[in-house]
């Protein structure tokens, strides 16, 4: 299996520059291909320029530019120009099946953060200071970067990247795994609805509080915000600024995904099979159309998109989509089963005889059948819901 690893780097001065100029270079090799990819389906033509005909000019473009793109990892550049590829190869898929396609835009150099190194020993080097007590990652151009290691490398280093997160630096590395040891057998089932008032409520009626990072830092963020409007572009207060407010966002990403990574792992350890719901998220934060007024010429009837912005804020702060990510990868290496179902009316059926009516929730937390009175917490009942639909669908596959 293929596990990858991420630790801050520490460049000198020096080393900083050049790794911004790596990534300054790397952009302008992307931008020119893709420059290169329109100007030739733009001519009468209508040629299609193809990944291995950019790949096979590396060499003069090394040879013509030996400061810049010849300081380089060839391998290096290599990947860039497959990374621009894969953004064509998938333009093209969105057309073939209807979806908006997207055109590949233009990299700013405050745009392009990741430079990748196809293999470990071509243009990098991970470990590149074995006799040294502090682990070392040399790059070709750069130089050997101090790491902050915080935990052992297991398996053999594939491949080497460099990202830039504001003013950090960090190396990403995969590696190579024999498959782990399974967790023994719990002989626990247990079914999840994700939620905003709880993070999730399972079917044995427990809950996990939602921590709600994004609203407690809210007040900082708009301070932030505020500083970074009143700020003149391109004026080096801005670029402080720029920093603080990148700075508080990717505080608020790092909770929430501590927050994830726990909440999952204790349910990998506790059951055996999983349910959840099939949630798709996209289609849930989507703004409502706008309701044009007959009756009044260029005016629009109220659509609900103030209230549906305040709960598209709940969602993405509750980071549904990374947690079940999440829940699926942990699950997968310690060899859990992840069922998804489908959620609707998973909160508007009664466990107890089935009656599913839009009534039966009369508020967000409280569940009352009009059927046969049954009473229970929202959340737990949609839990019991998935699971039971989970317990069937497992049952059809194993048949």
């Amino acid at each position: 299996m293929i596990r990858a690893y991420k630790f801050l780097m520490r460049p000198t001065v020096g080393q900083a520059i050049a790794l911004g100029e790596m990534l300054r270079d790397h952009c302008s090799l992307y931008n020119g291909a893709l420059q290169e990819r329109r100007d030739a389906y733009r001519h009468v033509s209508k040629t299609s320029i193809k990944y291995g005909m950019q790949s096979a000019q590396l060499k003069e473009i090394r040879a013509f530019d030996p400061d810049r793109q010849g300081r380089w990892s060839f391998s290096s550049q290599q990947a860039t120009l497959r990374r621009l590829d894969k953004a064509f190869a998938a333009f093209f898929r969105r057309i073939k099946s209807g979806d908006t396609p997207g055109y590949p835009r233009f990299r700013g150099v405050n745009w392009f953060d990741t430079v990748d190194f196809p293999k470990d020993g071509d243009g990098c080097r991970w470990d590149s200071t074995p006799h040294d007590p502090v682990t070392r990652v040399r790059f070709q151009g750069v130089g050997h970067v101090k790491v902050n290691q915080h935990r052992p490398v297991v398996g053999k280093v594939k491949t080497v990247s460099v990202k830039r997160e504001g003013r950090r630096w960090y190396v990403v590395l995969t590696a190579e795994q024999d498959p782990p040891e399974l967790l023994p057998a719990t002989g626990s089932v247990v079914g999840i609805d994700m939620g905003i008032t709880h993070f999730l409520a399972d079917s044995g009626g427990e809950f996990v509080p939602n921590p709600r990072h994004g609203r407690k830092a809210a007040a900082k963020l708009e301070a932030a915000q505020q500083a970074l409007a009143r700020c003149k572009r391109g004026s080096n207060r801005r670029k402080k600024a720029v920093g603080k407010f990148a700075d508080l966002h990717r505080k608020v990403c790092r909770q929430r995904l501590d927050h994830a990574h726990k909440t999952a792992l204790g349910l990998v350890r506790e059951h055996d099979v999983i349910m959840c719901e099939d949630l798709k998220i996209r289609n849930m934060v989507k703004a409502p159309a706008p309701k044009p007024d007959p009756k009044t010429p260029g005016g629009f009837l109220p659509n609900g998109a103030a209230a549906q912005a305040g709960l598209n804020r709940s969602i993405a702060d509750a980071g549904w989509g990374v947690f079940l990510t999440i829940l699926h990868a942990k699950a997968e290496s310690a060899g859990r089963e992840v069922i998804a179902v489908d959620p609707r009316n998973t909160s508007r059926r009664c466990p107890e005889c089935g009656h599913t009516a839009e009534e039966n929730r009369p508020t967000r937390e409280r569940f009352h059948c009009q059927s046969c009175g049954h009473t229970a917490h929202a959340d737990t009942v949609g839990a019991l819901n998935v699971l039971r639909a989970g317990l069937v669908r497992r049952k059809a596959q194993l048949a």
